[in-house]
């Protein structure tokens, strides 16, 4: 926990970084580039720092780690500072927005002697004061929904179309579960994995008709997306760990190949083979 002193030193580093932003998107005085930026500009470096993040995490390189969460905090502050130009809202709104959220949404916590602004008017009340996780969390945010307006009442409202596609797909499954629909286990997804790549091979057969062949390859990875969660395996770290042996190996080959005196580009597809056996293996051994 942190005490008063580094409380106080962590706000006076929010307030110096808020002071340079402001003073690189200064018309007159600020730097071109970052005065030229706006919210749709600024969106591919968010994604790309957030995906920065997460590898640094994969890797255990906390020095790095340190690093891209400045660098993520930079783009919050960044799109923070364009909203207050524009008279939207500013950093301090952003902060209490997430910090009231944060409290409505975990009724279940004793906050003790921590004090809090009295709840904006307009806020839904909490569900549930006992049940934390999932279903509590699901319910509150309908709540808040219905109180901002919103008619959608169907299990999926709420779910962000600017998601990556293979979120958007666990994102929407999970809701669906939430509700009692979802395969029992493991072994009937499974089951209809098969089914799907077996009607993927159809489409090679009879010619591979590419809207055909797009929608039943999209049931594939539908259906692998959900193996996924019944396994309890994170969908995109299992893919950013196959990414990256592949790409070990891989490099492993070229190395292979330079050490024999050519190159990978020069070996036959059974040559090429030969290596990646010979890369595997090497792994093994390790």
């Amino acid at each position: 926990m942190q005490d008063e002193t580094s409380i106080d030193s962590t706000e006076g580093g929010v307030a110096k970084l808020l002071a340079i932003m402001a003073r690189l998107r200064d018309p007159r005085e600020g730097c071109p580039w970052d005065v030229a930026q706006t919210f749709e500009t600024i969106a591919p470096y968010t994604i790309e720092e957030a995906y920065e993040t997460v590898d640094a995490i994969d890797r255990a390189d906390y020095p790095a780690l340190k690093d891209e969460l400045g660098d993520l905090l930079l783009q919050v502050v960044f799109h923070a500072r364009i909203a207050e130009e524009r008279r939207l809202f500013d950093f301090s709104d952003v902060v209490g927005a997430i910090s009231d959220k944060l409290v409505r949404r975990h009724p279940h916590v004793k906050w003790g002697q921590v004090h809090f602004p009295a709840e904006p008017a307009g806020n839904p009340p909490s569900p549930s004061k006992n049940e934390p996780g999932p279903i509590a969390w699901n319910a509150i945010k309908r709540a808040e929904r219905e109180a901002r307006g919103e008619s959608d009442t169907s299990a999926l409202a709420g779910i962000a179309r600017g998601l990556p596609e293979w979120q958007r797909a666990l994102a929407l499954t999970e809701q669906a579960a939430s509700v009692g629909f979802d395969w029992p286990g493991p072994g009937p997804v499974l089951d209809k994995l098969e089914e799907e790549i077996a009607e993927v091979r159809a489409e090679f057969v009879d010619g591979a008709d590419r809207r055909r062949m797009l929608d039943e390859i999209g049931d594939v990875l539908f259906v692998v997306v959900n193996l996924a969660r019944h396994a309890k395996v994170d969908f995109s770290q299992a893919l950013r760990h196959a990414n990256a042996k592949f790409e070990r190996r891989f490099r492993r080959m070229e190395a292979l190949a330079a050490e024999a005196g050519g190159t990978l580009a020069g070996k036959s597809l059974a040559e090429q083979d030969a290596l990646w056996n010979r890369a595997k293996a090497e792994e093994r051994r390790e």
